[in-house]
């Protein structure tokens, strides 16, 4: 498996941990990732209340749903009616619009989320912008065998998961209404055209 880094510059600067592990083992541990990580927050930069960890400079518009563990970190924005469960990490300045889900999830700094997105066991780099009404699809429900498959170098590495949705680099744009299907991994500075339906695994 090629390192995160090769997706995301400073994914071990954040977790430092796990390097060499894949994202696709990742993304199941999130949860118990960042309740350990809230232990070293400095509680003068973090209101902490049970597993939610808000930075002072954060900014959450009534009507948001956030469910522990939660990390949001400094001058994030996270507008009204979205919805973060299951695990979700925030880097700095991320951007989460109306309507949107994000679950199981970590998305990198100055990262940004339209509205009505839905990103589901995920790992996002640094810079990277969601249109309106983009999707990562976690899970093959259509199919029979629902195991995950990706493509790396070329060649199809079977994830043994059944829930995972993509790794997508730094400085990545994906359009309006286009979807990551399960398993995808996308290069730094990827650009997804609106509509788009990103297939890897088939």
């Amino acid at each position: 498996m090629t390192a995160i880094t090769t997706y995301i510059a400073h994914f071990y600067t954040l977790f430092p941990d796990q390097k060499g592990v894949p994202p696709w083992e990742i993304t199941p541990s999130i949860s118990s990732l960042i309740t350990k990580k809230i232990l070293d927050l400095n509680t003068d930069d973090y209101a902490i209340t049970g597993r939610i960890a808000i930075h002072k400079t954060a900014v959450i518009e009534n009507g948001a749903i956030l469910k522990e563990p939660l990390i949001i970190s400094g001058n994030c924005f996270v507008a009204s009616h979205a919805y973060l469960r299951g695990g979700v990490f925030l880097g700095e300045g991320v951007r989460i619009g109306p309507g949107s889900e994000i679950k199981s999830s970590i998305i990198g700094d100055h990262s940004a989320m339209a509205h009505f997105n839905f990103i589901g066991d995920s790992i996002i780099g640094e810079h990277v912008n969601f249109e309106a009404g983009a999707l990562i699809a976690n899970h093959y429900n259509e199919r029979s065998d629902k195991t995950i498959w990706v493509q790396v170098n070329g060649s199809r590495t079977n994830t043994g998961s059944i829930k995972f949705g993509a790794l997508v680099g730094d400085n990545s744009n994906i359009g309006a209404n286009a979807v990551l299907s399960p398993g995808t991994l996308l290069p730094r500075e990827s650009v997804v055209k609106r509509l788009e339906l990103i297939e890897q695994n088939n």
